[in-house]
Order: C-alpha cells, then sequence, then structure tokens
C-alpha cells in the first residue's frame, strides 16, 4: 500500500520501497540481465525507479505514473540523484491512450491489486502489443493461487482493499495468466518472495 509521506521538497516517500527494493532488485538483475530499455509503469513515489536505475546501469529506465503528483515526485527524485539511465517520467494511463515508447521489458509493482481487474486486461494487451519477441514483463504483489490466499495477512489485505474500492482486490494468480496468454505472453517463472508476496515474469511469444 502507498502510505506516501510529503518531505520537504516535492518528493514523496514510502515505507514500503525501503523494505523491498533489494529483493526486488536482486530478481530483476536476473530476468532484465538481456533487456535495454524498460517501462515502468505506476512508478508511484519514484523511489523503485531511483533504486533500480541506479543498480542497474546497463538499463534505460522510463519510469511513468498517471498521477500529477507522482510525476512531480519522481522529477525530483531524479533531479536530486542526477542518475544517467534514469529518464524524465511521463504520464501514462494505463486505461487511457499509451504514449508511444520503444520498450523490450514492462515493470509494474503493486499495481494489479491496486485497480481494478479492466486495467489487468488493458495492462496485458498492451504488453502484447508493444513488448518485441522474448521481452520482458514482471509484476509484483501479492496473490490467490488455486483460489486462496497464501497467507491470513493476505486474506486481511484483500479485505482492506475492497473496503477501498470494491473493484480492487487480490488477483487469483491463474486468471492473471489465463489473461497473458490471451495476449501472445507466456508465464516464465514465478518466484516466493518476502512478507507473502510474489515476483511473476512472463515472456511475449517469438
Amino acid at each position: 500500500m502507498r502510505d506516501h509521506v510529503i518531505d520537504h521538497s516535492q518528493r514523496l516517500a514510502s515505507p514500503a520501497v525501503a523494505r523491498n527494493r533489494d529483493v526486488i532488485l536482486e530478481v530483476l538483475r536476473e530476468v532484465l540481465a538481456e533487456s535495454q530499455q524498460v517501462l515502468e509503469l505506476a512508478s508511484g513515489s519514484g523511489e523503485h525507479a531511483v533504486h533500480f536505475a541506479q543498480g542497474l546501469p546497463h538499463l534505460e529506465w522510463q519510469p511513468s505514473d498517471a498521477s500529477p503528483r507522482a510525476l512531480e515526485s519522481i522529477a525530483d527524485w531524479r533531479a536530486e540523484t542526477g542518475i544517467a539511465n534514469l529518464k524524465s517520467p511521463v504520464e501514462l494511463d494505463v486505461m487511457a491512450a499509451w504514449p508511444e515508447l520503444a520498450c523490450d521489458a514492462l515493470v509494474a509493482i503493486n499495481l494489479i491489486h491496486i485497480s481494478p481487474w479492466r486495467v489487468t486486461a488493458e495492462l496485458m494487451l498492451q504488453a502484447g502489443r508493444l513488448l518485441p519477441a522474448e521481452g520482458v514483463l514482471y509484476l509484483y504483489g501479492p496473490y490467490k493461487r488455486n483460489g486462496e490466499h497464501t497467507a491470513p495477512s493476505n486474506e486481511g489485505f484483500d479485505v482492506q482493499l475492497k473496503s477501498r474500492n470494491p473493484l480492487w482486490g487480490v488477483r487469483d494468480l491463474e486468471a492473471v495468466i489465463e489473461e497473458a496468454e490471451r495476449n501472445g505472453l507466456v508465464l516464465d517463472k514465478v518466484i516466493e518472495m518476502p512478507a507473502n508476496n510474489l515476483s511473476v515474469i512472463f515472456t511475449r511469444r517469438s
């Protein structure tokens, strides 16, 4: 959950990022080893983008978000850190027309459960359209498996999400995989992460 706190500048800070950024980076080192241009969706505060661009200097990292406030934060983090391979953020709403951006990998962290299901469907459609053969789609967050929550904490989180918006919620991994396959993406691997989250990696069929 994005429990952002605004500091004295335009930057937002999310405590969750400090908890998960290193373990996610270790997975990205492997799955994005052959990638060159990454488009990150729903970049939020921009802290993940800063950390990953710094840790993966072979990549061009393109952050994006639909929120003007988030875009300000990302731009401020970028200006503060001066990381050469971190690009200026672009406005991107998954459900609106996507800007024409070259990429061979898409990254979406904590997006699928904090959005209606139609966002997942559109994400898979656009991934199938944009990614080249063997391009990578990386997803991170909590999921149900075989229709069941993987931990009581995830079940409680699901209830909390639906209380905020009944269209949100922890998704069935199998439904996400089915939607991906419908758009030419195949499941590469699922990696168990701390705090009952998963890294889910797809590749575009050749």
